[in-house]
């Protein structure tokens, strides 16, 4: 049980250190902040972990002023306690939920973004592809940000030779719904078959249960057609359910409305009382919900054979500074 304890630990303080990769962090602070993963040590006790954590090169040494995480560090932190990661996507999506602030009369607050990033010789190419997409109802809205090698989107680093991308993000529309008062459940995450208009899901992940995000998945899966379906009107796209209380359902479709005005689409469509919405059942007085994959731009991406790598839910970002993809391309 010790061992256990000592693992959670320190793999708490690996956290912390990620979150701030780009700062040095001493004892103190890391005693302090680990309170909130429910972690109550004392600093010389986090001295102890920390020496561990330093032998197994998990962490660097700067002196007296603390330590930074080391890419060693990152990569046990990625594959470490996968039982315990299991949910953390739904737990992200309601934490950013809350976190999300955008006023849609004065447009100012914080969106969520995704993060892509690809090569930067493939720039020109990569944004002739995704033109399309951006023209089409599968986006969440077509206001982007777009950084080279050695710039930041929120507090994401672009790595050198990419460009990233910063798409807004899907649950962006549970963030803007919660401060409307309307409470959204995150059911699932799938693939959406689309014959002039959409017919049924052929793949879902439930966010619940995962410790991914189920759309990357689909993405890197290759299981998406998003040119067919904006070129033809027939193929496959990222999707999500999500689940809205009946007596919200007036308000929900105004918001809708409210929001398209605004500059952000996503909610493909709202189904009725009680009733299952392509195919899908909800809950008891309950109404489906279907908002495109804010991804589904860097799906094209990867169909056309141009890799990617994506963070979903990567950070928050004022709306305000946000430019349309037409200003790019």
């Amino acid at each position: 049980m010790k061992q256990v304890d000592s693992d959670k630990t320190m793999l708490s303080i690996l956290k912390i250190l990620d979150k701030q990769h780009d700062i040095v962090i001493g004892s103190r602070e890391l005693s302090r902040q680990l309170k909130m993963h429910g972690v109550n040590i004392s600093e010389r006790t986090v001295r102890y972990h920390l020496r561990i954590l330093d032998e197994r090169g998990l962490t660097k040494v700067f002196g007296k002023e603390g330590r930074m995480i080391t890419p060693k560090g990152r990569e046990e932190l990625i594959n470490a306690r996968v039982s315990e990661k299991v949910g953390f996507i739904i737990s992200k999506i309601e934490t950013l939920s809350y976190l999300t602030d955008l006023n849609l009369e004065s447009g100012q607050g914080n969106v969520i973004l995704n993060i892509s990033c690809f090569p930067e010789k493939k720039l020109s190419e990569a944004l002739r592809i995704m033109k399309p997409v951006f023209s089409s109802p599968y986006i969440m809205s077509d206001k982007v940000v777009l950084k080279k090698s050695g710039e930041k989107i929120g507090d994401f680093p672009v790595p050198k030779n990419m460009v990233g991308l910063g798409t807004v993000c899907s649950v962006t529309i549970n963030g803007i719904f919660l401060k409307a008062g309307i409470p959204v459940t995150s059911r699932f995450g799938g693939v959406l078959q689309i014959n002039s208009e959409p017919i049924r899901f052929t793949a879902l992940i439930s966010y619940e249960g995962s410790s991914l995000d189920p759309l990357e998945i689909f993405i890197k899966s290759r299981m998406t057609d998003i040119r067919s379906a904006v070129s033809t009107d027939y193929g496959k796209i990222l999707a999500s359910f999500r689940e809205i209380p009946v007596v919200t359902l007036e308000k929900t479709l105004q918001l809708k409305e409210n929001l398209k005005s605004k500059g952000i689409g996503g909610i493909l469509l709202v189904g009725n009382p009680n009733q299952p919405l392509l195919e899908m059942p909800v809950g008891i007085d309950k109404a489906g919900m279907v908002i495109v994959g804010g991804l589904n731009p860097i799906a094209a991406l990867e169909e056309a054979g141009i890799q990617a790598v994506s963070k979903a839910m990567s950070t928050l970002y004022p709306f305000s500074e946000l430019v349309s993809f037409k200003d790019l391309y």
